[in-house]
């Protein structure tokens, strides 16, 4: 019978491949935030009752968006592979699969952002277009403003999808957390390395979360008005 990896050794592999797993999510999120939250406000902007109605181009967004987010993620993964060797020369390792991670999560941020910037109220708007007020300082300084703090928690949210996405890289050469579970705790029926990255998977979610709430109470304006 195979003993079991002594706790040394796993606390070894648990540090490189939580390290690779963080530049992955932390990478991919942020690339997922920058072009993600642009879809978003254009999303809403030209919503019906937007501020840019376009039917047309809404339709067509729209379709884009949901085609993204309904691809899965492994499909995705496999579709992209010659997309992510053109763009960073090789298409396994961390940051092969930080590509892929992100052209997944901008659909998913875009979707979230629209529905958090349409939860404005329309009142607060209205009043910002009575002052003239232009559309780019409308989108600045109302709507994505009173809407901050939920978009704090929309980009929490991705952090944690992204964290299980991540994982599933992990499979097809993606390294982190997926690869050590798989590769040395399924694979070689090592169930000490297995639970270990379970356990440190479920205290990054968990982390993740709390540090995502904290800063959405923190810039929450109406929370500080009522203390």
């Amino acid at each position: 019978m195979k003993s079991a990896t002594p706790w040394p050794t796993v606390f070894d592999y648990l540090v490189t491949a939580t390290g690779e797993t963080l530049y992955m999510v932390g990478v991919s999120t942020l690339i997922a935030t920058v072009l993600g939250v642009p879809v978003g406000v254009w999303l809403q902007l030209t919503a019906p009752g937007g501020l840019r109605p376009r039917p047309l181009l809404h339709k067509l967004l729209g379709f884009v968006v949901d085609l993204g987010r309904a691809m899965p993620f492994l499909v995705l993964l496999v579709l992209l592979t010659s997309l992510t060797r053109l763009v960073i020369g090789q298409s396994i390792g961390p940051t092969a699969a930080i590509v892929p991670l992100s052209v997944g999560a901008i659909p998913f941020v875009g979707r979230l952002v629209q529905n958090v910037l349409s939860e404005v109220h329309v009142a607060v708007v209205e009043a910002a277009v009575t002052t003239g007020a232009t559309t780019t300082r409308i989108v600045r300084s109302v709507l994505l403003r009173e809407s901050l703090p939920a978009l704090v928690n929309a980009i929490g949210v991705t952090a944690i999808a992204l964290l299980g996405y991540s994982a599933m890289a992990g499979v097809l050469g993606g390294g982190g957390l997926g690869d050590l579970a798989v590769r040395l705790g399924y694979q070689r029926f090592d169930d000490r390395v297995l639970w270990s990255t379970v356990a440190v998977l479920a205290v990054i979610a968990t982390l993740i979360q709390f540090l995502f709430n904290r800063v959405a109470r923190g810039v929450d304006r109406r929370r500080h008005a009522s203390v």
